[in-house]
């Protein structure tokens, strides 16, 4: 190709919209509950929702929530991860936990500036880099949704929006077939993802995902260690937006 083809091919790309809302699996008004067991034991419920658009300084977000809530003869807890997440670039602008464990409220906020490449938390004066394609604990459920995925490789990225927590690695263990909310089954990307922090991601969660293999990318379930055991969040019930009724359990 000759120079001015390259050129005007570089200047069609840049001229290209941004992706719209609609082409992502996911919408506002997609709420996926699920039941918690720790082991055989019911321990409580999950639940990973599109909870609505926001405007994050100027930009269009999904507004997202995951919520675990659980009760044991020694432990208790309430967790809750909410990310605001840009429309057009899937960047995020914002990101609070807010966790009660043992009666032990703990809650963090950050402002994540992709633009500018810091964020900072609340409370603290000091910035701290950020990568120019930040993600946060919440919104990483949403990535996986829309990455290209092959059983038995593992996939790199530097998106994790404290940066020095870099990289993020994603391995495609296997493929296993699940049974969905309607009884119907359905083959799912078994996914070990490990970011070097203390949360969910950890390496000492050893988490797993089970990914619906299809257009959907549905969080079939989700499986972390923590403390006290190890918790599994299987799918019970889920409202899927542009769907004629909700797909419940039996």
């Amino acid at each position: 190709m000759s120079v001015m083809g390259i050129m005007m091919a570089l200047a069609i790309q840049s001229l290209s919209p941004p992706p719209e809302p609609s082409a992502y699996p996911f919408a506002v008004g997609e709420k996926l509950s699920y039941t918690a067991k720790l082991g055989m034991l019911t321990l409580g419920s999950g639940t990973l929702e599109v909870a609505a658009l926001d405007t994050v300084r100027g930009v269009e977000s999904f507004r997202l929530r995951f919520r675990l809530k659980g009760k044991t003869m020694f432990y208790s807890l309430d967790d809750v991860l909410e990310s605001w997440l840009g429309t057009s670039d899937l960047n995020s602008r914002r990101f609070v936990q807010d966790f009660v464990e043992n009666d032990k409220a703990t809650k963090r906020h950050y402002e994540i500036f992709p633009d500018s490449g810091f964020y900072r938390e609340q409370g603290k004066d000091a910035t701290r880099d950020t990568p120019s394609e930040p993600l946060d604990d919440a919104s990483f459920f949403y990535f996986v949704r829309v990455t290209p995925l092959e059983v038995g490789k593992t996939y790199t990225y530097d998106r994790y929006f404290r940066k020095d927590k870099n990289p993020v690695t994603i391995e495609v263990l296997k493929r296993e077939k699940m049974e969905l909310p309607d009884g119907s089954k359905v083959q799912c990307l078994v996914l070990h993802p490990v970011i070097d922090t203390k949360g969910l991601f950890s390496k000492r969660s050893d988490t797993r995902i089970w990914l619906t293999d299809d257009a959907r990318r549905l969080p079939v379930q989700i499986r972390t260690k923590f403390p006290f055991g190890t918790i599994t969040l299987r799918l019970r019930d889920m409202v899927l937006p542009g769907t004629t009724a909700s797909a419940m359990s039996r």
